[in-house]
């Protein structure tokens, strides 16, 4: 599945110019401003998971791919640790000028780097809504700066896929942390297209991982199913959501394979390190000469069905035929 991802998403990033030559030039570690000079590019995530860690590890991955070895590049990784504060400092430290670019993964990091108004320019991967999160105005046009990849939440093709997986369901729970604009917009897709299909919602809102086991706890009693959307907290706990659901009998859909590793029933997914890796391909570009307002920032499509086939067992469901000869199955 990853191979099929990359090759997709590297289509998408290629449609924006980014030609053979861009890559050539990249295996070189050269560019007309940066001859001779180690580069130093930073990385800064808001908390470590398996999601972030996989956006980062493929970012990373890419540049030493194409020719950025440690000799040519040194690359400067940090964690705010789930703290906004300690993120903040990071940020405000990586904009001073020092760094050749700066890569932020997923929404908080990179609303904490563009706020600071850095002429470092600014590389995201996979912001689910940016325009909403303030990192820049149009995603044809990116200003601010930055640019970068897209991750949209499926929530249609994620709410459908529930119909055939657990039919029946009638009321649907929403667990989430509404201090994450990335997870309050997926969370009003979600009731939006959910109301419209004639479920019943019922939410529960916590606002740090100690509060989810309890959270989760009282939304199961009252709903057949749990949908959880692109949020950090949720998804650092997202072991005991898993739990305390099949201690239930209830499925879990989760907004990333990651998820699904740690205990979720389905998702809808794209793959974490190709979205890494598409975006470090954008990094590429700009440390070779493009202007972050040059480079189009990319809403990459999910379309694999995953599957964890120890919790389907676990709450007595039958994975029907025509999704499993297309899913990719974990356990």
């Amino acid at each position: 599945m990853k191979k099929n991802l990359f090759k997709r998403i590297t289509a998408v990033v290629l449609t924006l110019a980014m030609t053979v030559s861009l890559a050539a030039c990249a295996s070189s570690g050269t560019s007309g401003d940066t001859e001779g000079k180690k580069l130093k590019v930073g990385v800064i995530q808001m908390i470590e998971n398996g999601a972030f860690d996989a956006m980062r590890d493929g970012f990373i991955q890419q540049l030493r791919d194409q020719g950025y070895s440690e000799d040519e590049m040194e690359i400067v990784v940090k964690n705010g640790q789930g703290d906004a504060s300690t993120m903040n400092t990071i940020a405000q430290e990586m904009a001073d000028g020092s760094y050749d670019l700066v890569a932020t993964v997923a929404t908080p990091a990179s609303q904490a780097f563009v706020n600071m108004k850095s002429e470092t320019p600014q590389v995201f991967i996979a912001v689910s809504d940016p325009v909403k999160a303030g990192i820049l105005t149009t995603m044809e046009k990116p200003d601010h700066n930055a640019t970068g990849t897209s991750n949209p939440i499926p929530v249609e093709k994620i709410i459908d896929l529930s119909k055939t997986m657990t039919p029946g369901i009638k009321t649907f729970g929403i667990i989430y942390n509404t201090s994450e604009v990335n997870s309050v917009s997926t969370v009003n897709k979600a009731k939006e297209y959910m109301t419209a299909q004639g479920y019943e919602i019922k939410e529960a809102v916590v606002t740090n991982s100690s509060e989810v086991k309890q959270a989760v706890e009282g939304l199961l009693s009252e709903v057949d199913a749990i949908f959880v959307p692109n949020d950090s907290v949720i998804q650092n706990a997202m072991p005991t959501v898993a739990e305390a659901a099949k201690a239930a009998k209830k499925p879990v859909y989760g907004s990333s394979a990651v998820m699904v590793n740690s205990g979720a029933l389905t998702t809808v997914a794209i793959g974490d390190e190709a979205i890494g890796a598409a975006s470090a391909d954008m990094a590429i570009a700009i440390l070779n000469g493009k202007n972050p307002a040059e480079i189009p920032a990319v809403a990459v499509e999910a379309t694999d069905t995953v599957i964890n086939q120890t919790t389907a067992d676990a709450i007595g469901i039958v994975i029907p035929a025509e999704i499993s000869k297309t899913a990719t199955t974990v356990k």
